[in-house]
């Protein structure tokens, strides 16, 4: 890994341009419309008074495939998410033109057998009125990388999720084909598609992207404590703990102590951990 490169990458500003069929897109992969007349669901996969999901930032502006560039020294074959905060200071547009630019703000080496944590962020502002719409935090794992020794910059916060029995859980499945869905979003890292790459990269089959996980987190919290309404969710931000295969069924369990959400989610058939440390807070 090329540390001093990365930290003084040149990032180029990412203008996106999306769609109304882009909004209902992301909404159907993260598993709105699972049930076609619940009302709440529609708002987000029907023109018909439209919401926009929150999570959906994490799809917009992204700057390129950086990683793979061999400047980077990065084995990105080995790259995973660790963590994921979104900070929403407006809802999303159904559809707009943004623009993004991302910072690497720190790397900290985690030993030979871990990897390195490379941490980025990333300002998404609507173009047309220069409003920022939403700042992310994301950690990648790099997991063929580490023993460099490098250390810039800190860790993101870890939230602590309360012990004892969650004061509410609900469940969300997944579609067999959720990750081939999940990648039309412009996330098309051919571990989530191509068998082979994913069994030469330590998977037993193509596993779900980590931000659809995200999503589903983001999902789950619309359903149980917001009664839908995207206007509710100010900030989320979560670990992931484990990967998730298409086709499991997420069980969500979660938290509400005044307007601090904590959840943690795990796959019902393995009975692993997919996500942890989850907080939302609420407007």
């Amino acid at each position: 890994m090329n540390v001093d490169r990365l930290l003084a990458w040149p990032f180029q500003d990412v203008v996106q341009t999306y769609t109304v069929r882009d909004t209902l897109l992301y909404a159907l992969s993260v598993g709105f419309g699972s049930d076609p007349v619940d009302a709440g669901q529609l708002r987000y996969v029907f023109e018909k008074d439209l919401q926009v999901v929150p999570s959906m930032a994490v799809v917009l502006g992204h700057p390129g495939p950086y990683v793979t560039d061999p400047a980077a020294g990065i084995d990105f074959r080995k790259i995973v998410y660790g963590e994921q905060a979104l900070e929403l200071l407006r809802p999303l547009p159904a559809a707009a033109t943004v623009r993004a630019r991302e910072r690497v703000v720190a790397i900290l080496d985690k030993g030979r057998d871990k990897g390195t944590l490379l941490r980025t962020e990333r300002h998404i502002v609507d173009d047309a009125t220069g409003e920022t719409l939403a700042v992310l935090n994301a950690t990648l794992m790099c997991r063929g990388d580490g023993g460099s020794g490098a250390s810039h910059g800190e860790a993101g916060p870890v939230h602590a999720v309360p012990e004892g029995e969650p004061q509410r859980t609900t469940e969300l499945a997944t579609l067999p084909q959720a990750a081939l869905l999940y990648r039309l979003n412009g996330d098309t890292n051919p571990l989530h598609a191509d068998p082979e790459l994913a069994r030469r990269a330590g998977f037993e089959r193509p596993i779900l992207h980590g931000l659809c996980s995200y999503g589903l987190a983001v999902h789950a919290l619309l359903r149980t404590w917001c009664d839908y309404d995207a206007t509710r969710i100010a900030s989320v931000r979560a670990r992931f703990s484990a990967p998730v295969y298409p086709g499991e069924t997420l069980v969500f369990e979660s938290w509400r102590d005044g307007q601090t959400l904590s959840f943690r989610a795990r796959s019902k058939e393995r009975g692993v951990k997919v996500l942890d440390n989850g907080c939302a807070l609420l407007r």
